[in-house]
């Protein structure tokens, strides 16, 4: 009497398959930028302190949509976003969403007004305590982008 393994092989293959794929979807879920709200970013920095990154955007502009799909698209521009900031996405006509922010309520269009924001893509600076530091108006392609960045982060963390 021949006695069979009866194991499938096809197990094996599938168990040394599935932790590729998790691990696959791992590096492409951090192969963006982890936009956060506004009081998301608020309440992580009241526990955390970061600098805050905005982008101050409008639905119509054609260089904020070039920017997301060039730049914030760029391994080396999510790498350091996600690493340095607490990055937000700012709609600056969105008046439907409210939040509270420093005892006042706002909707994305009253911040983007609060800000002084007068073009777009614009990118607000902002320290740890919530204070606006600067801002850098304007598309840029990701090296200017990640070198500006870099230089404010420099001067302002001083």
């Amino acid at each position: 009497m021949e006695i069979r393994n009866s194991r499938n092989p096809m197990k094996k293959i599938s168990f040394l398959f599935i932790p590729l794929l998790l691990g696959a979807l791992t590096l492409q879920a951090q192969d963006k930028i982890n936009w956060l709200t506004f009081e998301e970013a608020a309440a992580k920095t009241a526990e955390n302190p970061r600098m805050i990154l905005v982008d101050v955007y409008t639905d119509w502009c054609g260089w904020c949509k070039k920017m997301d799909k060039e730049t914030f698209t760029n391994p080396a521009v999510i790498a350091y976003i996600n690493k340095s900031f607490y990055p937000v996405k700012l709609n600056a006509e969105n008046s439907s969403r409210k939040f509270n922010f420093k005892g006042r309520e706002y909707t994305e269009e009253t911040m983007a007004r609060a800000f002084r924001v007068n073009s777009f893509p614009n990118f607000i600076l902002m320290d740890p305590v919530m204070e606006n530091i600067t801002q850098m108006p304007g598309y840029r392609l990701p090296d200017d982008f990640l070198t500006g960045l870099d230089n404010l982060v420099q001067k302002f963390s001083k």
